[in-house]
């Protein structure tokens, strides 16, 4: 008892010893200046002034394929001196609009979904929970949509933005992942560089209200509107005000401390700072017990714990939590571009062909005259189809009025334009048979399916890609779920058939575990592999499946006592559920051999039981055996007639051998 009470003395002496020094150092934190201040500020909105004007181009190529995919290109020909007269009719054809809804269409038929693999045998638990958890995170924060916007996104403009963020407003402040799709207008990056994590700086923008501002830091007031930087804006149909909004930047940069990249982090409007880790050099402390009261209960005290901000980094994963996916890569840049930018040409030349075309159609549908300037005829009453009288002055000569003809166009301009299309339609992989035409004479439903197969070739290549992407972005949600998961979160998981499953999870099965070497111990920190498929198969895919299913069943892989066969056969075989199939048939070898050892059984039973009774059960057993393993081989009627003659003879022997004599 007295040792206790010495050990609490200890214990608190130290603990008072260590608040006193926290203590001492937050004020002398206080005291000193902070390290992001005005002049920090100054210098990075210069660094975020360069960003922009290097990707000027970028962003003015993004605008415009905005207004190619609203139809509305026309502007952009003007301006390039291609629209013609103001009176001249301007058609825009939906060829390039068509392209991209049929591509977004593949896309979201391949909707991913991720499963966790582990890379250490003892992490196999933890991998098939993460593979559970994972689409539910995805699920709460509406991902679908978010990669549906995407994929809108990269079509048009090369090049869609996931931001992967921690947000500790989620679930009633106990915090959770936000996924969100991000714009390129708004995010600014070292120009030169393929890779956004080798930038200096990166930075994300928005406008926000200024009274929404003021209510989250009063430390603004006086300060908003003031602001030198200006952004790139889309052409709305509506009247869009900024005037009561200001620039809030995110600024992400790293530091190096031991070797390790320190990811940072600062929020500011103008030059004050809102948030920066830099800045937030506090230690940070929780309740922990130091020893136990007179009653019994923990004596409990705050106590320093972990790393500042300052050290520790935004995330602890040192990345910035941005992920790019790009549809067709381009040197030099982390962006690309996409099927505007691949099929814009020949939708200009087809909207000028069909302009051409237009104005040939209205000259010849619309009469038009040569009148002398001294002639006798009322123009007005001459133009106007309802009057049956036309007035003239004095005598009506041969040469008062005579008809413009118009000459009509060319039929190889209708083929030129046919052929622009068709152009358009190879170069985006958009040809009929993938949107549901057919090839004349081709009419069988699988050679359907196989051409609609090929001609996804591109599609198939651009999903593919936007997997990686994906996996990325899974990676990144692992990451913010090792750091921020301390305290359990509930999910519902939908099992077989749709059962509920209620389950509680944190990150403490993904925190670094000690080995012992037998020298020292050290530790291991979970790492994972991600397998990125298709939620569900496209229905080409899904009919290829199931026409090889009927063929390996003709072909008789699912015949009893054939099994081995069948899975030496698929060892030279390479298709989608491969080791599912084998897993079938070794399910169906097992089987076999259990119920062949229950008919070894049942036979020696029937031999005692005739021996004791003088029946003949054994004899009929193995007739009934042998008509069924008959029935295996022969056709079906002949095996069927075969099997009931066998099993009638050998009822009527166990008849005969128990009848009373």
């Amino acid at each position: 008892m007295e040792q206790n009470n010495m050990d609490r003395s200890l214990i608190a002496r130290h603990a008072a010893a260590a608040a006193k020094a926290a203590d001492s150092v937050n004020a002398a934190q206080l005291l000193s200046k902070p390290k992001i201040g005005p002049e920090e500020l100054r210098r990075a909105n210069e660094i975020l002034k360069k960003y922009k004007q290097g990707k000027a181009h970028l962003e003015q190529r993004i605008i415009d394929n905005e207004q190619f995919w609203k139809l509305r290109h026309w502007e952009q020909m003007e301006k390039e001196g291609q629209g013609g007269n103001g009176a001249d009719p301007q058609p825009a054809s939906g060829w390039l609009v068509n392209c991209i809804l049929s591509k977004h269409a593949d896309a979201m038929d391949c909707y991913p979904s991720p499963t966790v693999l582990p890379r250490e045998p003892d992490d196999r638990q933890e991998a098939r929970r993460l593979s559970r958890i994972l689409p539910v995170i995805l699920k709460k924060n509406q991902f679908k949509r978010t990669y549906s916007s995407a994929w809108w996104y990269k079509l048009k403009s090369g090049c869609a933005v996931y931001g992967v963020f921690w947000d500790g407003g989620k679930l009633n402040g106990l915090g959770d992942i936000s996924v969100k799709r991000m714009d390129l207008l708004n995010l600014f990056w070292e120009p030169g560089i393929t890779d956004i994590q080798q930038s200096a700086h990166f930075f994300s923008t928005e406008l926000v209200d200024n009274e929404r501002l003021l209510a989250q830091y009063p430390q603004l007031e006086g300060k908003l509107g003031k602001g030198g930087f200006t952004l790139s804006r889309y052409l709305y149909d509506d009247t869009v005000d900024t005037s009561g909004k200001s620039l809030v930047v995110d600024w992400y940069y790293h530091t190096e401390a031991a070797g390790r990249h320190i990811l940072q982090y600062c929020k500011y409007v103008g030059e004050t700072v809102l948030y920066a880790t830099e800045n937030d050099t506090a230690q940070p402390t929780q309740l922990q017990p130091v020893g136990v009261n007179t009653d019994g209960t923990p004596l409990m005290e705050r106590l320093p714990c972990g790393p500042s901000m300052a050290q520790r980094g935004w995330y602890d994963h040192g990345k910035y939590p941005f992920v790019f996916d790009v549809l067709f890569p381009e040197e030099g840049t982390p962006c690309g571009y996409g099927y505007v930018d691949l099929c814009k040409s020949p939708q200009k030349q087809i909207d000028l062909m069909n302009q051409a075309i237009l104005k040939n159609t209205l000259a010849n549908a619309t009469p038009r005259f040569f009148i002398r300037s001294d002639g006798a005829v009322n123009e007005s009453e001459y133009a106007d189809w309802t009057r049956p009288f036309v007035h003239t002055n004095g005598n009506l000569g041969a040469d008062s009025i005579a008809p413009i003809h118009a000459g009509s166009l060319d039929s190889v301009y209708v083929a030129i334009l046919n052929n622009k299309i068709a152009e358009m339609k190879e170069t985006a992989g958009n040809r009929d048979v993938a949107n549901g035409g057919t090839l004349s004479g081709v009419t069988a439903g699988t050679a359907i399916a196989a051409l609609q197969e090929s001609s996804g070739k591109l599609s198939r290549n651009m999903i593919d890609d936007g997997y990686e992407a994906f996996a990325d972005v899974v990676t990144l949600c692992i990451e913010l779920i090792r750091q921020f998961y301390q305290l359990p979160r509930q999910f519902r998981l939908l099992g077989a058939m749709g059962a509920e499953e209620f389950i509680s999870y944190d990150g403490s099965g993904l925190q670094p575990r000690p080995m012992d070497d037998g020298a020292d111990i050290s530790y291991r920190v979970p790492e994972f592999d991600l397998e990125i498929g298709a939620e569900q198969e496209s229905p080409y895919r899904t009919a290829e499946h199931n026409q090889l299913a009927l063929q390996l069943f003709q072909m008789g892989f699912f015949r009893d006592g054939a099994a081995d066969q069948a899975l030496r056969c698929l060892e030279l075989m390479e298709f989608k559920n491969k080791d599912q199939l084998a897993q079938v048939l070794l399910r169906g070898k097992t089987q076999a051999a259990e119920i062949s050892a229950l008919r070894q059984q049942i036979s020696q039973l029937a031999a005692i039981v005739d021996e004791a009774k003088g029946t003949h059960l054994a004899q009929a057993l193995a007739a009934e055996q042998d008509s069924g393993m008959a029935g295996s081989t022969l056709p079906a009627g002949k095996a069927s007639a075969l099997q009931s003659g066998a099993m009638e003879r050998s009822r009527k022997q166990s008849r005969e051998a128990v009848r009373p004599r």
